[in-house]
């Protein structure tokens, strides 16, 4: 099981996802980032709404925490419609997808979050339902079994994943709008956690905000998860209101440095370059080394040391960039002759 971080961009348990839900914004005008996204986006559901039609299905991929599923809830709100929301595991046959397909109405968004982990025999099953708007459902077995063509109300499928590469090619075409939502610059997460704050009506300074901000890995979730830490801190140990200073101890206390990287991610550094001379080293070898999983070091660690230039990728594996070595007070990185 993956340890949890307080830097990480996937939720630690349902009591913070009812918190980040109370935060979100309902409008893509309320939306903070992803400004490109959310013209495309804007435009989209714009020219389907003076058209009374559904929008085109959609494809929604980057790491996690960044407002895939915000921006699903906003495309139903927009759209005046329902959203359903399912998970590509929760997923298992495909009577399980039928009974959603079958009760959507005309214009309802479902939505498909981690899609990647979708089973293949439920993954085929959806194709026709995304083209013809009908489903072929199978009665009986062997030889009396029959074919019987399902027609479905005209809806959107909306779907979110960390791994658009893992996805299958039969399932991409099918989709008509593809976006991707990358990590947010420090200015939108100061706006995102000023936002937050006066939401949760927590006294914080400017400067209190851009600390916070600038620790939050380019993630709105972490973003908010630290402000909840840092409000914690400022109400026990001063006298409520936010500083620079307050949340500067506040997140050194939580072990995380003003670059945003915590004990798994500094030891994922160094590791590579104390033990591996700076690499290049195997993902397979790293995570023996560290005793962690595979996944969490590819999904929960690496994308954000690449983003940074803390980590680069080769074909022979992964190796520290200068930054890490500067970060970690490391020296000069080794040159090879």
């Amino acid at each position: 099981m993956a340890r949890e971080r307080v830097v990480s961009g996937t939720p630690m348990d349902e009591e913070e996802q009812a918190f980040t839900w109370a935060l979100r914004p309902t409008t893509l005008k309320e939306f903070i980032g992803q400004e490109t996204v959310i013209r495309k986006l804007g435009i989209a559901l714009t020219a389907a709404r003076q058209r009374r039609e559904p929008v085109e299905h959609i494809l929604l991929y980057g790491p996690p925490g960044l407002g895939k599923t915000t921006l699903a809830h906003i495309i139903a709100h927009e759209m005046g419609s329902q959203l359903v929301a399912t998970s590509g595991p929760a997923l298992e046959r495909p009577g399980d997808l039928m009974g959603i397909l079958t009760n959507l109405e005309r214009g309802d968004v479902l939505f498909i979050d981690e899609v990647h982990r979708l089973n293949p025999v439920v993954e085929e099953f959806l194709y026709p339902a995304m083209e013809d708007f009908s489903v072929d459902f199978i009665v009986d077995k062997g030889p009396f079994a029959k074919t019987i063509k399902v027609p479905l109300k005209p809806f959107t499928l909306v779907t979110a994943t960390t791994r658009a590469g893992s996805l299958t090619a039969p399932l991409r075409e099918r989709f008509g709008i593809f976006h991707h939502l990358d990590f947010y610059s420090s200015q939108e997460l100061e706006r995102i956690v000023d936002r937050s704050s006066d939401l949760l009506k927590v006294p914080v300074e400017p400067k209190g905000c851009a600390e916070i901000a600038r620790r939050a890995r380019g993630t709105p979730r972490i973003a908010n998860r630290l402000l909840r830490r840092v409000r914690d801190y400022a109400q026990v140990e001063a006298n409520g209101v936010v500083t620079p200073a307050i949340a500067e101890q506040a997140l050194e206390l939580e072990g995380v440095d003003r670059e945003g990287l915590d004990e798994l991610d500094r030891k994922m550094l160094t590791t590579i370059i104390d033990f591996y001379d700076g690499g290049p080293v195997g993902i397979e070898a790293l995570a023996a080394t560290l005793n962690e999983e595979r996944d969490t070091l590819v999904d929960m660690v690496e994308p954000y040391l690449l983003k940074r230039g803390f980590l680069t990728r080769t074909r022979s594996g992964r190796k520290a960039g200068n930054a890490a070595y500067e970060h970690l007070g490391k020296g000069v990185q080794k040159k090879l002759v």
